[in-house]
């Protein structure tokens, strides 16, 4: 039979396509474990560093005097619309 030989390399070709997709899965679950570890331990330095911005800012503003906290020597001040920025919802 002249097909067999045809047929044997086809199930062997299909053989290897599917071994090497399993290869390439396995790489890419790794990659994606690796890549959300990653991003979660960014995610957390941000975080803290977001954290210590914040209370810089909350310790620097007790210190400032109370006269001058919505004068224009401070530069929270908003020259725009003559508010504080530091105010929300108002």
């Amino acid at each position: 039979m002249p097909s067999t030989p045809t047929l044997a390399l086809i199930a062997l070709g299909l053989i290897v396509l599917i071994g090497g997709a399993v290869r390439v899965i396995r790489s890419l679950r790794r990659f994606a474990r690796a890549r959300t570890l990653v991003g979660d331990r960014v995610g957390d330095g941000v975080g803290l560093l977001k954290a210590r911005t914040a209370a810089l800012k909350v310790a620097i503003a007790g210190r400032r005097p109370k006269e001058q906290a919505r004068t224009r020597a401070n530069p929270a001040y908003d020259r725009r619309g003559g508010g504080d920025r530091r105010i929300t919802n108002g």
